[in-house]
């Protein structure tokens, strides 16, 4: 009767906090990821604050670090070891090192070259990277906006 009774009665741990060596309820992942959405957001929207006023190095960074504090707020639901290994599942991998190129290649631009149309380049990709590798997440999504886009331009795209 020893060890047994206590074996049975403790839960196994979930992948979710296996993969990131704590755990936490469905509610508060909710909630790290509503935080780091809305965060995320009201820096994006920060962002153009920024630029309005020709802050090229604020809006890049406010613009880059949205991003990536929304990109982290996912990882509270999937997890985060998870959220980086399908990042580079064959589906998704040329989407993410677009992404992942882009957010480096906006702050170079912003700070090294200092050139506003290459930021603005960059956060134009970067934008359109993100929602290409967010479709890859839902079934049949970038068919369809390809499609769609195909439609625009009279063009047929094939996935």
């Amino acid at each position: 009767m020893g060890g047994t009774s206590s074996d049975a009665t403790e839960a196994e741990p979930s992948e979710f906090a296996e993969l990131c060596n704590f755990e936490l309820s469905w509610t508060e992942r909710l909630y790290g990821f509503a935080i780091c959405f809305g965060i995320g957001t009201l820096m994006s929207l920060m962002s153009t604050l920024a630029l309005s006023t020709l802050n090229l190095r604020g809006f890049a960074t406010l613009y880059t670090l949205g991003n990536v504090v929304s990109l982290i707020g996912t990882g509270f639901l999937t997890g985060f070891v998870r959220q980086i290994k399908t990042m580079f599942d064959s589906n998704r991998a040329v989407a993410s090192a677009v992404y992942l190129g882009s957010l480096t290649m906006t702050l170079i631009s912003a700070f090294v070259i200092r050139s506003v149309i290459l930021t603005l380049l960059f956060v134009i990709i970067q934008f359109g990277a993100m929602c290409w590798y967010s479709l890859s997440y839902i079934p049949g999504a970038r068919s369809v906006v390809a499609q769609f886009v195909g439609v625009l331009f009279n063009r047929r795209i094939v996935i």
